[in-house]
Protein backbone atom coordinates (compact mmCIF):
# COMPACT_ATOMS: atom_id res chain seq x y z
CA UNK A 1 0.00 0.00 0.00
CA UNK A 2 1.88 2.53 -1.22
CA UNK A 3 -0.23 6.02 -0.99
CA UNK A 4 -1.88 5.34 2.68
CA UNK A 5 -4.93 7.57 1.26
CA UNK A 6 -5.93 5.80 -1.23
CA UNK A 7 -8.01 2.67 -0.36
CA UNK A 8 -7.74 -0.59 -2.10
CA UNK A 9 -10.78 -1.58 -1.39
CA UNK A 10 -13.38 -2.69 -4.06
CA UNK A 11 -10.58 -2.94 -6.44
CA UNK A 12 -7.76 -5.75 -5.64
CA UNK A 13 -8.83 -9.17 -5.62
CA UNK A 14 -7.19 -9.68 -1.95
CA UNK A 15 -9.98 -7.43 -0.27
CA UNK A 16 -12.18 -9.12 1.99
CA UNK A 17 -15.95 -8.19 1.36
CA UNK A 18 -16.57 -4.70 3.37
CA UNK A 19 -17.88 -5.60 6.56
CA UNK A 20 -20.43 -3.80 8.83
CA UNK A 21 -20.29 -4.26 12.29
CA UNK A 22 -21.58 -2.26 14.86
CA UNK A 23 -24.80 -2.34 18.09
CA UNK A 24 -27.48 -3.46 15.92
CA UNK A 25 -29.76 -2.78 19.05
CA UNK A 26 -31.47 0.40 20.18
CA UNK A 27 -29.09 2.49 19.20
CA UNK A 28 -27.12 1.04 16.03
CA UNK A 29 -23.44 2.77 15.53
CA UNK A 30 -22.70 0.48 12.19
CA UNK A 31 -18.85 0.52 11.54
CA UNK A 32 -18.45 -0.27 7.78
CA UNK A 33 -14.77 -1.91 7.73
CA UNK A 34 -12.69 -2.80 4.44
CA UNK A 35 -9.99 -5.16 5.22
CA UNK A 36 -7.02 -5.99 2.84
CA UNK A 37 -4.72 -8.52 2.68
CA UNK A 38 -1.74 -7.59 1.66
CA UNK A 39 0.31 -10.33 2.37
CA UNK A 40 -0.84 -13.71 2.16
CA UNK A 41 1.23 -14.83 5.02
CA UNK A 42 -1.19 -13.93 7.68
CA UNK A 43 -3.46 -16.83 6.83
CA UNK A 44 -1.34 -18.53 9.48
CA UNK A 45 -3.79 -17.05 11.71
CA UNK A 46 -7.47 -18.78 11.24
CA UNK A 47 -9.94 -16.96 9.63
CA UNK A 48 -8.04 -13.72 10.33
CA UNK A 49 -10.82 -11.48 8.58
CA UNK A 50 -13.31 -12.88 10.98
CA UNK A 51 -10.89 -11.72 14.26
CA UNK A 52 -10.29 -8.14 12.50
CA UNK A 53 -13.90 -7.69 12.23
CA UNK A 54 -14.81 -8.99 15.67
CA UNK A 55 -12.09 -6.75 16.93
CA UNK A 56 -13.90 -3.98 15.29
CA UNK A 57 -17.08 -5.01 16.49
CA UNK A 58 -16.49 -4.82 19.98
CA UNK A 59 -15.21 -1.00 19.50
CA UNK A 60 -18.32 -0.71 17.69
CA UNK A 61 -20.45 -1.88 20.37
CA UNK A 62 -19.29 0.35 23.06
CA UNK A 63 -21.53 2.87 23.58
CA UNK A 64 -20.50 6.24 23.24
CA UNK A 65 -17.37 5.59 20.73
CA UNK A 66 -18.91 6.15 17.22
CA UNK A 67 -21.87 8.93 16.82
CA UNK A 68 -22.84 8.48 13.43
CA UNK A 69 -21.90 6.30 10.36
CA UNK A 70 -18.65 5.31 9.70
CA UNK A 71 -16.48 3.58 7.94
CA UNK A 72 -12.25 2.20 8.20
CA UNK A 73 -9.62 0.68 6.53
CA UNK A 74 -8.14 -2.01 7.93
CA UNK A 75 -4.83 -3.35 5.73
CA UNK A 76 -2.61 -6.74 7.37
CA UNK A 77 0.57 -5.88 5.56
CA UNK A 78 3.97 -6.91 5.96
CA UNK A 79 6.84 -5.90 7.99
CA UNK A 80 8.51 -4.69 4.23
CA UNK A 81 5.52 -2.63 3.77
CA UNK A 82 4.71 -0.77 6.95
CA UNK A 83 8.78 -0.08 7.11
CA UNK A 84 8.15 1.79 3.81
CA UNK A 85 4.76 3.54 5.02
CA UNK A 86 6.65 4.30 8.25
CA UNK A 87 10.09 5.78 6.20
CA UNK A 88 7.95 7.87 4.07
CA UNK A 89 5.30 9.60 7.18
CA UNK A 90 7.30 9.09 10.48
CA UNK A 91 11.11 9.46 8.66
CA UNK A 92 11.58 5.77 10.51
CA UNK A 93 12.20 3.19 8.00
CA UNK A 94 11.99 0.44 10.23
CA UNK A 95 8.46 -1.51 10.13
CA UNK A 96 6.36 -1.57 13.62
CA UNK A 97 3.71 -3.36 14.42
CA UNK A 98 0.48 -0.84 13.43
CA UNK A 99 0.10 2.23 12.09
CA UNK A 100 -3.01 4.57 12.06
CA UNK A 101 -3.76 6.95 9.93
CA UNK A 102 -6.49 9.05 10.54
CA UNK A 103 -9.16 10.66 7.78
CA UNK A 104 -8.61 14.53 6.95
CA UNK A 105 -11.21 16.64 7.19
CA UNK A 106 -13.74 16.77 4.20
CA UNK A 107 -13.08 19.93 2.20
CA UNK A 108 -15.94 22.76 3.09
CA UNK A 109 -18.43 22.94 0.51
CA UNK A 110 -18.12 19.12 -0.68
CA UNK A 111 -21.33 17.37 -0.28
CA UNK A 112 -21.47 15.33 2.91
CA UNK A 113 -20.82 11.85 3.38
CA UNK A 114 -23.22 8.88 4.20
CA UNK A 115 -20.48 7.67 6.24
CA UNK A 116 -17.64 9.70 8.10
CA UNK A 117 -14.86 8.11 7.43
CA UNK A 118 -12.15 7.42 10.43
CA UNK A 119 -9.36 6.39 8.33
CA UNK A 120 -6.65 3.77 7.75
CA UNK A 121 -4.98 1.29 10.36
CA UNK A 122 -1.73 -1.33 8.38
CA UNK A 123 -0.19 -4.08 10.53
CA UNK A 124 3.08 -5.94 10.25
CA UNK A 125 2.64 -9.53 9.77
CA UNK A 126 6.23 -10.69 11.09
CA UNK A 127 6.17 -7.75 13.94
CA UNK A 128 2.43 -8.45 14.95
CA UNK A 129 3.51 -12.50 15.00
CA UNK A 130 7.06 -11.95 16.69
CA UNK A 131 5.73 -9.55 19.46
CA UNK A 132 3.32 -12.56 20.84
CA UNK A 133 5.64 -14.81 20.61
CA UNK A 134 8.09 -12.95 22.04
CA UNK A 135 5.43 -11.57 25.02
CA UNK A 136 3.93 -15.42 25.20
CA UNK A 137 0.46 -14.11 23.71
CA UNK A 138 -2.35 -15.90 21.52
CA UNK A 139 -1.48 -14.04 17.57
CA UNK A 140 -5.09 -13.81 17.46
CA UNK A 141 -5.15 -12.08 20.64
CA UNK A 142 -2.52 -9.66 19.77
CA UNK A 143 -3.62 -8.85 16.73
CA UNK A 144 -7.01 -8.11 17.77
CA UNK A 145 -5.99 -5.95 20.63
CA UNK A 146 -3.80 -4.24 17.89
CA UNK A 147 -6.81 -3.70 15.86
CA UNK A 148 -9.02 -2.19 18.99
CA UNK A 149 -5.88 0.31 19.56
CA UNK A 150 -5.73 1.29 16.06
CA UNK A 151 -9.04 2.14 15.77
CA UNK A 152 -9.23 4.17 19.40
CA UNK A 153 -6.47 6.18 17.66
CA UNK A 154 -8.48 7.22 14.76
CA UNK A 155 -10.84 7.79 17.34
CA UNK A 156 -9.31 10.67 18.72
CA UNK A 157 -7.57 7.97 21.61
CA UNK A 158 -3.81 8.46 21.97
CA UNK A 159 -0.99 8.27 24.75
CA UNK A 160 1.46 10.76 24.40
CA UNK A 161 1.21 11.08 28.40
CA UNK A 162 0.90 8.93 31.24
CA UNK A 163 -3.15 10.32 31.76
CA UNK A 164 -3.48 9.87 28.42
CA UNK A 165 -2.26 6.54 28.38
CA UNK A 166 -4.30 5.40 31.46
CA UNK A 167 -7.84 6.74 30.04
CA UNK A 168 -6.91 4.72 26.50
CA UNK A 169 -5.12 1.61 28.27
CA UNK A 170 -8.39 1.15 30.50
CA UNK A 171 -10.77 1.75 27.52
CA UNK A 172 -8.61 -0.94 25.30
CA UNK A 173 -8.44 -3.83 28.53
CA UNK A 174 -12.49 -3.05 28.71
CA UNK A 175 -13.11 -3.83 25.17
CA UNK A 176 -10.92 -6.80 25.42
CA UNK A 177 -12.39 -8.43 28.39
CA UNK A 178 -15.92 -8.41 26.93
CA UNK A 179 -14.19 -10.54 23.99
CA UNK A 180 -12.46 -12.67 26.55
CA UNK A 181 -9.05 -11.77 26.07
CA UNK A 182 -6.68 -11.41 28.74
CA UNK A 183 -5.33 -8.05 30.06
CA UNK A 184 -2.60 -7.32 27.22
CA UNK A 185 -0.75 -4.72 29.78
CA UNK A 186 -0.65 -7.38 32.61
CA UNK A 187 2.53 -8.85 32.35
CA UNK A 188 5.05 -7.37 29.32
CA UNK A 189 3.46 -3.60 28.87
CA UNK A 190 3.07 -2.26 25.54
CA UNK A 191 2.82 0.93 26.59
CA UNK A 192 5.66 2.60 26.37
CA UNK A 193 6.81 0.55 23.34
CA UNK A 194 7.86 2.69 20.53
CA UNK A 195 5.98 0.43 18.05
CA UNK A 196 2.61 1.81 19.25
CA UNK A 197 2.34 4.39 17.00
CA UNK A 198 -0.07 6.96 15.88
CA UNK A 199 0.83 8.66 12.60
CA UNK A 200 -1.02 11.37 10.60
CA UNK A 201 -1.60 10.95 6.53
CA UNK A 202 0.67 14.56 5.90
CA UNK A 203 4.28 13.61 5.64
Amino acid sequence: MNDPNHSKAGSDPSVAPAVDVGDSDAEPRPLLVDIVIDDDGWAVIDRVENAVADAAFAVASRSGLIERPSEATIALASDAEVAELNGAYRSKPTPTNVLSFPASPPHPGHPKPDRHSLGDIILARETVLREAAEQHIVPVHHLQHLVVHGLLHLLGYDHQTDSDAEIMEALEISILAGMSIPDPYAAGSLVASPDLQITSKEP
